[in-house]
């Protein structure tokens, strides 16, 4: 049932506004179905769909904790995460623009 679902959610992603406009892809595509990816147990080809997405969701994971234990300081952390998050993208994608 779960499978049958997640395989659902592929007709409700949303297209690349730049994509579509420009015919370049931006530094985020990917992300939707690198996530999908991850829901279906594909941990190396979500990798390779968007190169930044375990430092994504690792970032956003410290967000969420900053917003909820006020108790510890997780500012360097969340900067540190968001720099290397920010060069693995802007690499992973003139990458993709040189290869394909």
């Amino acid at each position: 049932m779960l499978n049958k679902t997640i395989l659902n959610l592929e007709q409700y992603m949303i297209p690349c506004l730049n994509k579509k406009l420009f015919g370049i892809e931006c530094l985020g595509c990917g992300t939707q179905r690198a996530i999908l990816l991850i829901f279906k147990g594909d941990f190396i080809g979500a990798f390779f769909q968007f190169p930044a997405i375990y430092t994504t969701l690792l970032f956003f994971g410290f967000v969420g904790l900053h917003f909820i234990d006020k108790g510890r300081n997780y500012h360097k952390l969340m900067v540190g995460l968001a720099i290397l998050n920010a060069i693995i993208m802007i690499v992973s994608y003139i990458y993709k623009m040189v290869h394909y």
